[in-house]
């Protein structure tokens, strides 16, 4: 006999993307997920407000808003939430930031149903991984710290710019997301793209 949604684990979706959001709940609720979406922060605050979910899948940009700050609040909720953030591109700041608010995991899109119920089930460090040597790029080094600038100025380009002394098309330009996939969890270091240890979240 199947389950009622009732009986099913509840899963929170929230993307700004409505094609994302109904390939991805479509995708989870045939693995056995009670799926609710949510397109911005305030529609998933009203869905925990009723009861926080036992799991939440939250993209990292919606709209002009950070997922991050959602992250917190469905940590506060229910402590027992198991968080993952997705998102267009990886950056080392934005994936410890994560991983320090709360959050199981972090992926980079694109990312399957089976990447995400995975990382839902994320516990312990993969101590197989290659370190490797190779050292970043000193591109990759300049758009590292401009991720960093930029979350500690909460986004914003204008004033990330000022802090930079740069033009706002110039940041923008090396602001754009980067392919490079990042691995990370709570419990594991994190890895950059090249195989690089780079440090161990508190």
């Amino acid at each position: 006999m199947e389950a009622s949604d009732s009986e099913l684990p509840s899963l929170l979706l929230v993307d700004d993307d409505p094609v994302l959001c109904a390939v991805m709940a479509r995708a989870l609720g045939s693995r056995g997920f009670d799926v609710t979406v949510a397109h911005t922060i305030e529609d998933a605050l009203r869905v925990v407000d009723g009861e926080a979910p036992e799991y939440a899948l939250v993209d990292l940009k919606l709209g002009e808003q950070s997922g991050l700050k959602l992250v917190a609040q469905l940590k506060a909720a229910d402590a027992q939430t198991r968080i993952v953030v997705l998102t267009g591109h990886g950056s080392i700041p934005t994936a410890i930031e994560a991983i320090k608010l709360g959050a199981t995991y972090y992926l980079t899109k694109p990312a399957d149903a089976d990447e995400v119920v995975a990382a839902f089930a994320h516990e312990n460090a993969d101590d197989t991984l290659a370190v490797s040597s190779k050292p970043m790029s000193v591109e990759r080094l300049e758009w590292e710290y401009i991720q960093r600038v930029l979350l500690e100025h909460g986004g914003n380009i204008s004033a990330t710019a000022r802090a930079l002394s740069m033009h706002r098309r110039t940041l923008q330009r090396s602001a754009r997301p980067r392919p490079e996939r990042l691995r990370v969890s709570r419990s594991c270091p994190l890895i950059t793209p090249e195989g690089a240890l780079v440090c161990q979240p508190p």
